[in-house]
């Protein structure tokens, strides 16, 4: 049969890639992780400090998630050979078809599972911060901020992470001004780093009454949550603390109280803020881990090159500085600037599907790093 050759010729294509991905993953090492962390579990007072309980349970759970998918990618792999010397032996048309579309299946599941072995730089595995500025374009540009906002509140809820809104500023008009959030989950950053950059939007403007395509922009920094362990020494005299009212909704207990908090890095410039949590201890807590996470990417983009990319080059929001462009008219039409990769399903990415381009830049920057 023509097309069980083609099926078993294909299926081939896989057996070396997989030992590859076996390789690179160091299974052996990550059982031996495992069983580590299962020792320490049952120790005595594991339970008391629940942030450091929690980062262990955390990364159980990443490594027996790896574990088992390269486990059932490998069984697939195996039934699949089995399923075609049946095909051959029995001559059931009906069995070389469901082994095509068991092989489709195979095959989308493989690569995406091959990106996800992408995601071992060393805070690939942490949770992300993201903050979203209105650049160029006015209210327009506002507007743009909250479609973008969407856009990753519904690729996290897809995914299964949680969202934390930190701090948010609403336009003048419309949109967003600004918005800072966490999303938690294995992987978080490793995915998002992907969006850390200017993303540029071109429709008709709902703003215009003549009804003019408009070109409007919002700059995504992406950081890392870095881990409480690593030791960051802030000098009172190095920060200004200051307090306001949190903004939008949030309760009586929010709006009538000064509890957000913006916190000024002063040898540096950095302003950090949140005001998401209840008090203005949480908020301040909150912000300082923030201005934590990007001192220590500071130092450390000082001290190695390796970690120049954790943070990306400075940006201007605006023409000429874009990584991906969004077209809604007069045609639709998302392209990444760096990846070449693009989608006619405009509306498709702009309600959380930016798993294409995410995917586009890990194997881009992976290729880069090999040449």
């Amino acid at each position: 049969m023509l097309e069980l050759d083609e099926y078993k010729l294909e299926l081939q294509k896989f057996r070396k890639p997989l030992e590859e991905v076996k390789a690179s993953l160091d299974i052996e090492s990550k059982e031996k992780r495992i069983a580590e962390l299962d020792e320490a579990m049952q120790q005595p007072g594991f339970w008391d400090d629940a942030q450091k309980s929690g980062q262990i349970m955390k990364e159980i759970k990443g490594l027996k998630n790896t574990i088992e998918s390269f486990n059932e990618i490998s069984q697939d792999f195996e039934d699949l050979e089995t399923m075609i010397e049946m095909a051959e032996e029995d001559g059931d048309e009906e069995l070389v078809v469901e082994t095509g579309e068991l092989l489709k299946s195979f095959t989308k599941r493989f690569e995406d599972f091959r990106i996800e072995t992408l995601l071992s730089g060393e805070f690939d595995a942490n949770d992300a911060t993201v903050k979203i500025n209105a650049g160029t374009g006015g209210t327009e540009a506002c507007d743009w901020t909250s479609m973008v906002y969407r856009m990753y509140s519904r690729w996290a809820e897809k995914h299964g992470f949680q969202l934390t809104l930190l701090d948010l500023i609403d336009g003048e008009e419309a949109g967003i001004k600004t918005v800072t959030f966490q999303v938690s989950g294995y992987h978080a950053y490793g995915y998002l780093k992907s969006e850390h950059g200017v993303h540029r939007l071109v429709r008709i403007s709902p703003f215009n009454a003549n009804g003019k395509r408009q070109t409007s922009f919002c700059a995504v920094e992406v950081l890392p949550v870095i881990d409480e362990a690593i030791e960051i020494e802030v000098a009172d005299d190095d920060i200004r603390i200051d307090t306001y009212r949190a903004s939008g909704a949030g309760g009586q207990h929010i709006n009538k109280t000064s509890s957000a908090i913006r916190i000024t890095h002063i040898p540096t410039g950095i302003v950090v803020q949140c005001q998401n949590e209840r008090s203005q201890h949480q908020n301040k807590d909150q912000a300082m881990k923030m201005l934590k996470s990007k001192l220590y990417l500071l130092k450390e983009q000082e001290n190695a090159e390796k970690m120049s990319g954790i943070k990306g080059e400075a940006f201007e929001n605006g023409f000429g500085s874009h990584i991906r462009s969004y077209f809604l008219q007069p045609y639709t039409l998302v392209k990444d600037s760096r990846t070449a990769c693009e989608t006619g399903d405009a509306y498709r990415v702009l309600d959380g599907d930016v798993d294409p381009f995410m995917n586009a830049y890990l194997v881009w920057m992976a290729a880069g790093e090999e040449s």
